[in-house]
């Protein structure tokens, strides 16, 4: 879905005006440069995808030892880190999730900076919104942590009222030249009104919670475990009780946007990995008996990795998740008005309708006639040689739109080819 929007993107439509779909305009364009210079190679997503991955690592690592959370400096995390990314597949390729999670990153890293200031750090507090906005442009679920910035901003790093606007302006910033862009191309109306629908429409369940729950039970239990001995077993610094706040309310939140998003896929599981990152290494750090150590650091390194490769190999077959290669068929601009997209293995986008359970809550809501207009306009704009249809969206949209008759015919059950 991400290469096929980069892909019409970079033929000059817009996303929300030009095509239906739930990733954040950030994301989009970052997957139509992708296009411009890869096209539709999985490789150079899977490379870009482990740059970035490489990145959050070294800085999260940078930044428990700049700060000091631990009583000793160590690249514990680190290594960590890259074995809980290696919990499945799509964790390792890029993603919009992936791409907002960088700056949400940055924005704990600041965050963490004001638990060791004493001092006025007007830079900080704008970083912190600033980065935390242009994560949402990247992944709309994370507007949830809009309320987590004001309430540890607040509750934890002590924001006076000043701290507090500078990085509530930061935050919309971006937000705000986001609309600037949409609003200088006659945009601005259709993202208003298809972007609040993102939260709306019906959840894709491409991964059970069970299957998440099988392969890391495991990197939980240490999570807990560590949380326990960093709290009863030893004393912290005043810092680092901050810390360890600011990175617990950091996984409640983490777990409250799965309720919010609608693309249930491990790749969403990026977010928690900065907060089990560090109360796993305090499990390791605090743990006397060296042989359970060992035992544990083996089973998270080695074990993770190779249960999750297996485990999801299993899920492979018949899994809605994954594309049927055997579904060749079409050619040239198509548009499938569902959940299948098989038939874009060898063809392109060649309509308004990309996800399809957002573009069936659009176009069942209630239209005035101007509303209808621009409907029909975005379908003219956009005229895809063949349109499958198996559930009957394409056949209301005729009965809507009677001069679509004129220009599509009906070749088979649930399939339209543009007449010539």
């Amino acid at each position: 879905m991400w290469m096929l929007l980069g892909e019409r993107l970079g033929q000059g439509y817009y996303l929300y005006q030009d095509i239906i779909d739930d990733n954040g305009p950030l994301s989009a364009g970052f997957f139509t440069i992708m296009d411009l210079l890869f096209g539709r190679s999985l490789f150079a997503y899977e490379i870009v995808g482990r740059l970035l991955i490489s990145f959050q690592i070294l800085y999260w690592n940078s930044m428990l030892i700049k700060f000091k959370a631990f009583d000793i400096n160590t690249y514990f995390p680190a290594i960590i880190m890259a074995a809980l990314f290696h919990f499945s597949f799509d964790l390792l390729s890029l993603s919009p999730a992936l791409l907002g999670s960088c700056f949400l990153m940055l924005a704990l890293g600041q965050l963490f900076s004001q638990t060791v200031l004493q001092k006025d750090s007007s830079e900080s507090t704008l970083l912190i919104g600033i980065y935390a906005g242009l994560a949402t442009g990247f992944h709309p679920n994370y507007i949830l942590f809009l309320p987590y910035m004001i309430f540890t901003g607040i509750a934890i790093s002590s924001f006076s009222f000043r701290q507090l606007m500078l990085s509530l302006v930061g935050y919309f910033l971006p937000l705000l030249l986001i609309s600037v862009f949409y609003f200088w191309n006659d945009g601005l109306e259709e993202a208003i009104q298809i972007w609040p629908l993102t939260f709306l429409s019906q959840k894709y369940e491409y991964q059970s919670l069970l299957d998440w729950l099988i392969i890391g039970i495991f990197p939980l239990l240490l999570a807990v475990t560590g949380y326990f001995m960093a709290t009863v077993l030893r004393g912290s610094t005043i810092n680092q009780q901050k810390q360890r706040q600011l990175v617990i309310i950091w996984l409640l939140f983490s777990v409250a946007e799965f309720f919010i998003l609608k693309k249930q896929a491990a790749y969403q599981l990026v977010i928690l990995i900065p907060g089990l990152t560090y109360l796993i290494t305090q499990f390791f750090l605090n743990t006397k008996k060296e042989i359970v150590a060992k035992i544990a650091f083996y089973l998270l390194v080695v074990a993770l990795p190779a249960v999750g490769f297996w485990y999801w190999q299993q899920k492979i077959s018949g899994s809605e998740y994954f594309v049927d290669k055997s579904e060749t068929t079409y050619t040239g601009n198509i548009l499938v008005l569902g959940d299948n997209l098989s038939p874009y293995l060898n063809a392109k986008l060649g309509g308004p309708f990309l996800n399809y359970q957002l573009s069936k809550l659009y176009l069942d809501q209630d239209r005035d006639l101007r509303e209808k207009a621009r409907l029909y306009q975005m379908l003219q704009k956009q005229k895809p040689s063949v349109i499958l249809d198996p559930n009957g969206d394409f056949q209301n949209l005729l009965k809507l739109f009677p001069a679509l008759e004129e220009e599509y015919t009906k070749t088979s059950t649930g399939v339209f080819a543009l007449k010539k």
